[in-house]
């Protein structure tokens, strides 16, 4: 009987629960606050809107920015990066082959033994590791240093099935995902930080040659052979996989692009033209801004307050790490202005307590 007592309270309790939310919803429906927190909520989603004129405008000033940014270093608010990649994989690479992918909070580190267009890969392996926060606003030998670390334990697990070639040294893929001034297909000069990086003596560095550095240190048998963004790298195995492939966009911590440009649709290169008759660009699109874009007040208060104000705008409209935080800015104006969640609180106490008291008169008979 206990048992059947206590199970017929705690649907009783049940029932009783779900009724006092259908109380305090219906109460807060007739209130002014739900009233004013809702036409908040309308007020940002009119703000957000982008009908397809909008989004037309939005294209076509972007693509004003995409031809100066390749006609000149500095003329555009996208600087339209030249990567040095001017061949894309084909499918036929075979060996051993490791990479980093530096770009947000976490770094990953993989290896890959390619077997060449019947093979394909043959075998993977990955692991990540989260960058501890004080690193990511230290210097740039302590970043650099805990990388490396993570990659030598990594290689010590390499086990069967992976073979490095006789007396080479392991090639590493370097993705890095800031602006990076490239001078060739393994150097590049750090531009300026993003996503919650500012890590200042890096600035103006060549991020291959600190990593060598680091690498060196602990004596790790392993050269940076090639330095790309991710969405470089993203492009890549896209190509990899499907010959058709001509454009990569990352939306992630960050947000970026790169797409494949015919090499003399390219004014500010002055370098012999590269036989494919092709180069990668990196567009560093998180950095473009227009009067075309939707920002609202909740933009703008976030970019003031963040670590780079007046840059990535795109990025901090759109991005993984700047979302969670305009959803808690409007929440919090909801909070200010409607006592939203206080009143939900104080309604749902008065329910509680005849709930609670229901449940144990139940319990105790």
């Amino acid at each position: 009987m206990g048992k059947v007592a206590v199970g017929a309270a705690v649907v009783c309790a049940a029932v009783t629960c779900a009724a006092a939310a259908l109380l305090v919803r219906r109460r807060l429906k007739s209130s002014r606050r739900w009233a004013r927190a809702m036409a908040i909520l309308k007020e940002f989603e009119d703000k957000c809107d982008t009908p397809i004129g909008k989004l037309r405008q939005v294209a076509d000033a972007m693509t004003v920015e995409m031809h100066a940014g390749l006609a000149s270093e500095g003329g555009s608010k996208l600087k339209m990066l030249i990567s040095y990649v001017d061949n894309l994989p084909t499918g036929d690479e075979k060996g051993l082959f490791y990479a980093l992918d530096l770009g947000g909070t976490n770094f990953r580190v993989l290896r890959v033994q390619l077997g060449g267009k019947e093979k394909r890969v043959i075998k993977q392996e990955f692991d990540e590791v989260s960058i501890p926060p004080h690193l990511m606003t230290g210097t740039s030998e302590g970043l650099f240093d805990f990388i490396a670390e993570a990659l030598a334990k990594f290689v010590a697990t390499e086990g069967e099935g992976f073979h490095p070639a006789p007396g080479r040294l392991r090639e590493l893929g370097f993705t890095f995902s800031f602006p990076v001034w490239q001078t060739s297909i393994a150097s590049g000069t750090l531009m300026k930080w993003t996503k919650g990086f500012s890590i200042e003596d890096a600035v103006d560095q060549d991020v291959v040659a600190e990593l060598t550095k680091s690498v060196e240190k602990i004596g790790l048998d392993m050269r940076v052979t090639a330095l790309v963004n991710d969405t470089i790298g993203t492009l890549a195995g896209g190509r990899y996989h499907n010959p058709d492939a001509i454009a990569a966009v990352i939306l992630g911590t960050g947000t970026n692009a790169a797409y494949v440009e015919r090499a003399h649709a390219i004014p500010k290169w002055h370098g012999l033209l590269p036989k494919s008759g092709e180069m990668v660009i990196n567009m560093e699109w998180g950095n473009f801004r227009s009067s075309h874009l939707p920002l609202t007040e909740y933009d703008q208060a976030l970019d003031a307050e963040s670590l780079n104000p007046g840059d990535q705008i795109f990025e901090k409209m759109i991005s993984g790490m700047y979302l969670g935080e305009i959803v808690r800015r409007v929440l919090l104006k909801m909070a200010e202005e409607a006592a939203f969640f206080f009143f939900f609180f104080l309604e749902f106490l008065k329910f509680s307590s005849c709930f609670f008291f229901f449940f144990f008169v139940n319990f105790l008979n």
